[in-house]
């Protein structure tokens, strides 16, 4: 539930997790981009600046870290993939998600996964992490208590990276609370961990798998999310599916609060490009650039300026449009959007990029505007990216680059 790029899509190209999503929206050049910042809770040194016990609701710079081609995050770490194929964490490590093999120590500055090499997308469950290689296998490591590691073990944590039992032809990854999703080249969907809910999709006893099992009833899949315990996938067509824990609405098929171990569809909801899942709700990035959002609204997650109420159906986040990438995670939500002050400034010269929004639960100052309200509505975070290309968000902590 956790982050991606515009051209990578968090949830649409495997950079999401999930409940700890991340998202892109383009290419940010060979080089990656030049450096990330954080914002938000950084209890464990999550935000990466080197001082941890120093939250901030407006961002601040990640030390140390430049060519960045993608970020990831989870409950209270992260995670960015570098230009050169490597991978690289910070922030809480007492499950072995920082994955360079120490004590469990946690790191306010980003330390290099090792042993990890030729990876072309990342994904952060709650307290673990998911590796794509670009020969399309999946390595992961951290929590495994439910088997979100995928390795067919003993639901052993791991502090180093372990292979992905059985799986080959991945092309995009997503890491929930914990369960993981893999999207295969043929379309098809895999899941593994936790489900307690019925989130892995496969129709059966809602019985927990350390190796990967067959989504049923799924194919033509163009992209996936995993949420708290709920999961999405976007078909060809741009319509969406979900399954497994519904109890906000999460599932947005308009029905009755009921979880499904298979997927249902979700209503009136056609033309999607991106999907993204929260601890309970879930976000749909429409190709016309605005955003679809449905089930918890507590915190004002939802984003449609309402009155916080649950919605088992789609709405409209408001006042967002050319939006290029979304991300999402337990209770608060980001977006790429495109902007250009074209002939406003009077100086003749228009200026455009990228920048964030942000909306939903702000208590640790997630939302990056400098404040600790919640927001119903979107609004901008004050980042000191000109032309933002990554975003992902965790528990109580955003990361762009």
């Amino acid at each position: 539930m956790r982050a991606m790029t515009v051209g990578a899509l968090v949830a649409l190209l495997a950079l999401a997790p999930a409940a700890h999503a991340a998202d892109s929206v383009g290419k940010a050049g060979e080089k990656g981009a030049p450096f990330a910042q954080a914002w938000g809770a950084d209890n464990v040194g999550q935000l990466g600046n080197g001082a941890p016990n120093s939250g901030t609701n407006v961002p601040v710079t990640v030390s140390n870290l430049t060519g960045i081609t993608g970020l990831a995050a989870g409950l209270d770490f992260s995670l960015a993939l570098l230009s050169d194929g490597t991978v690289w964490a910070w922030g809480s490590d007492n499950n072995g998600q920082l994955g360079n093999g120490g004590t469990n120590t946690n790191s306010s500055v980003p330390v290099q996964v090792p042993n990890l090499t030729g990876v072309k997308a990342i994904a952060a469950g709650d307290q673990f992490a998911l590796a794509l290689l670009k020969d399309g296998t999946v390595r992961s490591w951290g929590d495994d208590d439910n088997g979100q590691l995928g390795d067919g073990g003993t639901n052993t944590d791991s502090p180093v990276p372990v292979t992905v039992t059985d799986l080959r032809g991945v092309t995009a990854i997503s890491g929930g609370d914990d369960h993981s999703l893999a999207l295969l080249r043929d379309g098809t969907v895999r899941s593994w961990g936790d489900d307690d809910n019925g989130q892995l999709g496969d129709g059966g006893t809602n019985t927990d798998s350390p190796v990967p099992v067959t989504v049923s009833n799924l194919t033509r899949v163009q992209g996936v999310a995993a949420g708290g315990n709920h999961s999405l996938a976007f078909l060809r067509n741009g319509t969406v599916r979900s399954w497994g824990d519904d109890s906000s609405g999460q599932l947005g098929d308009g029905g009755t609060n009921t979880d499904s171990p298979v997927p249902v569809t979700v209503s009136d909801l056609t033309g999607v490009r991106a999907v993204a899942a929260g601890r309970f709700h879930s976000l749909a990035l429409l190709k016309d650039g605005t955003v679809r959002s449905w089930g918890r609204d507590a915190s004002g997650q939802l984003g449609d300026g309402g009155t916080n109420t649950d919605s088992p159906v789609p709405v409209t986040v408001s006042n967002l449009t050319g939006v290029k990438a979304i991300a999402t995670t337990e209770d608060h939500n980001l977006a790429i959007r495109s902007f250009c002050d074209c002939g406003k400034r009077g100086d003749k010269t228009d200026s455009t990029g990228n920048i964030v929004f942000a909306w939903g639960e702000n208590g640790s100052g997630q939302l990056g505007n400098g404040s600790t309200t919640d927001a119903n509505v979107p609004v901008a975070a004050v980042t000191a990216i000109k032309n933002v290309a990554h975003i992902a968000a965790g528990g109580a902590h955003s990361l762009a680059a």
